[in-house]
């Protein structure tokens, strides 16, 4: 019994020639050549050679490709061109066999399409342009988590179960909870506001529901939404914060994923900085002025945004909206009380993130409730916290799956997430 692993293919150095390891992994490849046969064994965290020699090969029999092995064995110097050192095996054990055929080939040598793959995620891994686009998406997690807790954010975590729909949104899943109604959160909107009481900054990276009947690359039924809110914060200052946030996650995955960008086959360019900042009505102008028939109130459709990205491409702020677009919570402008204090960030005609300055009075709260036709007394849990002395903030929520499709250059999202959820899957 050979499976206690001692090491990873990655730590197999100069240093550990002419030594006995252990190495555990999955067989990638297998050529038999007489009295001589030779696996390429991968892990997580690289790939190596291994040489099978005399009684051993004799006795290898039959082991498909994928199956999982611990192979013990001597290290040595190798001619191969591929690999820096190979193992000469001494004792070799098949700990996982794999069938064959198999229903998708992870080295990619038949390409299978997305739904293939998806059906068969845990297998799909094995390739290895899909593991190191979740490698990427780890570290972007990271470089999110590191930026935020160094500009004195919170990490906090909501209800996922909420007890009413009272986010003002459509859209919501709901579902029986002990004989009552509950619905799943499109957002922690209501509930990270409230943090800034006492918390004052805050930070959530979870995943959130949207019942939205949507069948495009973009659009996802769970999806993991990146939150913040900020208390003594207008909404020009948590812009900054999320470009910084935008900017650090290209810098560090452009640095120190070299690997992983080879194995997708893109290179992860740093945008520029600062990023442009373009009004509502100076979208309405161009858009104007490209024969769109749309005036000022307008919604801006899909079409819509995808001229305006034509003409600011990359990242770019689209501010100060109309304030009846934007949801009840947001703040007008004081100098023109028809627009508001919000922005979303947008790469091309992809928006990402949406955000701005809150209301934090509990009467203008309350008024502007009403006139978006909801009822405050739905409400009641949220706008009580505003009689306890609310600071005035801001925040924005971001889409994780939509940023990583604009990092390594992918437009489908579900390439992005390990079991994407959307109106069509719901299984595996």
């Amino acid at each position: 019994m050979v499976f206690v692993k001692t090491h990873d293919i990655s730590e197999i150095t100069s240093e550990l020639i002419g030594k006995q390891v252990v190495l555990g992994g999955w067989i990638e490849d297998l050529r038999k050549l007489g009295k001589m046969s030779f696996i390429t064994l991968r892990d997580i965290s690289g790939i190596s050679q291994i040489i099978v020699k005399g009684q051993l090969n004799e006795n290898l029999g039959e082991i498909n490709r994928q199956s999982v092995v611990s192979i013990k064995g001597i290290v040595q110097e190798t001619k191969a061109r591929d690999f820096k050192f190979e193992i000469n095996a001494e004792e070799i054990e098949v700990l996982g066999k794999a069938i064959h055929p198999l229903p998708v080939d992870p080295i990619g040598r038949v390409e299978s399409n997305i739904d293939t793959r998806l059906n068969h995620r845990a297998l799909d891994m094995r390739n290895q342009k899909t593991a190191s686009i979740f490698k990427l998406r780890h570290y972007v997690l990271q470089s999110l988590r590191k930026t935020l807790s160094e500009k004195k954010f919170l990490e906090i975590t909501t209800p996922k179960i909420i007890g009413s729909a009272s986010e003002g949104g459509a859209n919501l899943f709901s579902l029986e909870y002990f004989g009552k109604k509950a619905y799943l959160a499109q957002s922690p909107q209501l509930y990270k506001e409230q943090m800034t009481i006492g918390l004052e900054r805050v930070f959530e990276i979870s995943n959130f529901y949207r019942a939205e009947n949507s069948h495009t690359g973009r659009h996802l039924s769970e999806f993991t939404s990146i939150d913040i809110e900020a208390a003594f914060m207008d909404y020009s200052d948590v812009m900054d914060v999320l470009e910084s946030l935008v900017m650090e996650v290209y810098k560090y995955t452009s640095e120190n994923c070299k690997q992983e960008q080879e194995n997708i086959g893109h290179k992860i360019e740093v945008p520029k900085s600062p990023f442009e900042r373009v009004t509502y009505n100076q979208c309405v102008e161009e858009l104007k002025s490209e024969g769109e028939k749309i005036e000022f109130g307008d919604d801006l459709l899909d079409s819509h945004l995808r001229i305006i990205g034509e003409k600011h491409p990359g990242f770019f702020f689209l501010t100060d909206w109309p304030l009846k677009l934007k949801p009840f919570y947001i703040r007008a402008k004081d100098e023109d009380p028809t627009l508001s204090r919000s922005f979303d960030l947008q790469f091309g005609y992809l928006e990402l993130s949406s955000g701005g300055t809150r209301l934090h009075n509990p009467e203008m709260l309350r008024n502007r409730l009403k006139e978006q036709g909801l009822d405050p007394s739905q409400f009641g849990d949220h706008l009580k916290a505003f009689d306890w002395g609310m600071p005035p903030h801001s925040g924005w929520g971001m889409g994780l799956d939509r940023l990583m499709t604009t990092l390594i250059g992918i437009d489908n999202v579900r390439e992005v997430v390990l079991y994407p959820r959307d109106p069509d899957r719901l299984h595996p």
